[in-house]
This record gives structure tokens, C-alpha cells and sequence, in this order.
């Protein structure tokens, strides 16, 4: 790639700069940026956004019915070449706060605006399930078209130590996740399931076209229709 590449890692968790998911998304970050990358973090916990109303507004006209902070955080999801999605295990899943972000997002699963991007997540958790959310991040990005490069999971299990080494994983995890956007890495098996999504996908929004009339022209424009 010519151009410099822009990564964008954002935490989920509420416990700001106390958090341990932070410094594994910030780690990340830490080495994307030592390969020349532009990164940005971004603190979901810190922004106002409201819950997803399933009024289908945003397949119709492509624009939310909410006046909240999630547009100007969509334009930098958007903009990047690569997400780090970051989130502690709370119930076995991600946090409510980083949940209500990927709910405000149906509409990049339909259009798969995720397409050519690339992603990776990481998770911390006290005792267990760390690798799973990390894992159910990922699986959300490939959703709406992204490859993912891995993830980064730590159960502490009592023992606070445990973070250093996940750094550093986090590090060499930004180092890779910048590689496979400089090659444009492919995954046959992640090539495969992106097929048969985007098949699936065309055949809902053709189902729907006199409706979700933004969709359709996205579709469209793409050349995909």
C-alpha cells in the first residue's frame, strides 16, 4: 500500500484507564504504530450511544434515527484499513457498551461495508472465556465482510502478571494485523465463508430492494447487482 494505513482500536470496556483490555487494545495499537501505521483508540464507554431500535431506517435511508455520537464513530470505522475490537468477558460475552455499538451496525452486515478491511480482538477476563469473546468480536467483523489475523485472550485466574505477557502478544498481534493489510493477505477458508455471506446477503437485499432502497443502491454501486 502507498498510502499510510489507518488503524483504529476501540475499547470496550467501562473502567477507562484502569483497564486491562485497554492496554491489550492499546498494545496493539503500540504495534501497528511501529510499522508505520496511523492509529487512533477510541474509548466506546465515553460516548453516547443509544440502543438499536429495529426500525430498519438505516436500510432504507442509510442513516440512523438517533442523534448520538455513533455516526462520527461509524466515519472512523469506516475510514480504517484495520479494527482492533477490544472487550472484557462480562457473562461470557462482550460488554453492554461495545454490544449497543455493533447493534447500531445491521446495516454494514446487509452492505458488507467491512469488505477489503482487516480485523483482530482482544479480550481479558478474570477467570475464563476470554478466548471465546475474543473469538465472538472477530466472528461480528467477519460478518460485515472483514478478514481477521487472530486475537489476544488472557484469564488472569489470579494472577495480575498475567498482562505482560498478553502485551506482548498484543504488540506482535498490531505487527501482524498491519502486515496482512500491506499484502492484502487472503484466508481460503475466510474467502469461503465470505462468499457464501455475500451470496446470502444479495438474495435478502434483492428480497427487499422496494424497501431498503438505500441497500440496493449500495449494492448497486458496488456492482454486486
Amino acid at each position: 500500500m502507498n498510502t499510510i494505513m489507518k488503524i483504529l482500536g476501540i475499547n470496550g470496556s467501562p473502567k477507562g484507564e484502569k483497564s486491562q483490555t485497554r492496554r491489550l487494545v492499546l498494545g496493539v495499537l503500540e504495534g501497528a504504530r511501529a510499522t508505520g501505521a496511523d492509529v487512533t483508540f477510541v474509548d466506546v464507554c465515553a460516548l453516547k450511544i443509544q440502543y438499536c431500535r429495529a426500525c430498519t431506517t438505516c436500510y432504507a435511508k442509510g442513516e440512523c434515527i438517533h442523534d448520538d455520537d455513533m455516526p462520527a464513530l461509524y466515519e472512523k470505522l469506516l475510514d480504517a484499513d484495520g479494527i482492533v475490537l477490544g472487550s472484557p468477558v462480562y457473562i461470557n460475552s462482550i460488554t453492554a457498551q461495545l454490544k449497543t455499538m455493533l447493534d447500531r451496525m445491521a446495516d454494514s452486515v446487509h452492505c458488507l461495508h467491512f469488505t477489503g478491511k482487516y480485523g483482530c480482538a482482544v479480550s481479558t477476563a478474570g477467570g475464563a472465556m476470554a478466548e471465546e469473546t475474543a473469538e465472538y468480536m472477530n466472528s461480528a467483523m467477519r460478518m460485515m465482510g472483514a478478514t481477521t489475523v487472530g486475537t489476544v485472550s488472557v484469564n488472569f485466574m489470579g494472577n495480575p502478571d498475567a498482562i505482560l505477557p498478553a502485551e506482548k502478544k498484543a504488540k506482535e498481534l498490531g505487527r501482524k494485523l498491519t502486515e496482512a493489510i500491506r499484502t492484502q493477505w487472503k484466508d481460503p477458508v475466510q474467502q469461503a465463508y465470505h462468499a457464501d455471506r455475500k451470496a446470502h446477503m444479495k438474495q435478502l437485499v434483492l428480497a427487499n430492494k422496494d424497501v431498503w432502497t438505500h441497500e440496493f443502491d449500495h449494492w448497486t454501486a458496488m456492482g454486486w447487482v
